[in-house]
This record gives structure tokens, sequence and C-alpha cells, in this order.
């Protein structure tokens, strides 16, 4: 039995390891459907589709001396970095269990901390990763 809080979810963008974020989104593994219905009010055929992968967001706590100017360069990079995220479960004390779930892509979105002068609630951000069409 495994838990939400049991992975090390790691990124890197074009080259340079981000470190581990603490949320992950999406990617799902997915097909387009498609379906023919035939002459003669003959029953819908189901004939499979390619594959998709969707769109995966990953976030994590903003740490102003860590983040601040890597957040800036993310923000330049969007639509162009190739990224490599990883999906790693991990066992109860913390080390690696199998192998990880590999998503690759290009940096869709970076989305900086939200604001609010009446809230104390940590800072975080995400980005967004147009997904690959096959996960590895």
């Amino acid at each position: 039995m495994g838990q939400q809080n049991q992975y090390a979810n790691t990124l890197i963008v074009d080259g340079r390891p981000l470190g581990v974020f603490d949320t992950w989104g999406g990617g799902e593994a997915d097909s387009d459907e498609v379906k023919y219905s035939p002459g003669g009010m003959g029953a819908e055929e189901a004939h499979g589709g390619r594959q998709v992968v969707g769109n995966v967001t990953l976030g994590r706590m903003y740490k102003r001396n860590r983040d601040h100017e890597l957040v800036r360069w993310l923000i330049g990079r969007r639509g162009r970095a190739r990224v490599v995220a990883n999906r790693q479960p991990l066992d109860r004390d913390g080390n690696a269990f199998g192998r990880p779930l590999v998503y690759t892509g290009v940096l869709k979105a970076v989305s900086p901390q939200d604001v609010d002068s009446n809230s104390s609630d940590p800072d975080l951000f995400e980005v967004e990763i147009s997904t690959d069409g096959t996960i590895g």
C-alpha cells in the first residue's frame, strides 16, 4: 500500500536538474477514441486510436533564495526548453522502489506563486509540461 507522499518527483530543464517537487498532477496515459458507425444501422465499432499522454504539472514551495531567479529563467524558457520529469515511488523508509515513470516534453507554462496580503499560506509555484506521447 502506498501513499501520495511516497514519491520523489524530480525535474530537469534543458539539462539543468531542478531538484524535488512537492506535487504532481496529470500525465494520464490515454488514447484517442475512434468509433465507426456502419451503414444499415449496424452497431457502432470501436477502432482504438493513437496513444496520447496528458500534460504534467509539478509544483513546490517557493523559496526565495532557491527559486526567485529560477522562476525568472523558467519563464524565459517556456515553449522551448526540453524537460524530463521523473515520478519515483519510495518505500516507507524513503528509498527508491521500482522504476520511475519518466515523462519527456517541452516546458509549456510557468505559474509564479500567488500573492495575498491577508494570507500566511506557503508560497507555491508550478510548471506545466507539454508531454511527448510516451512514458518511459
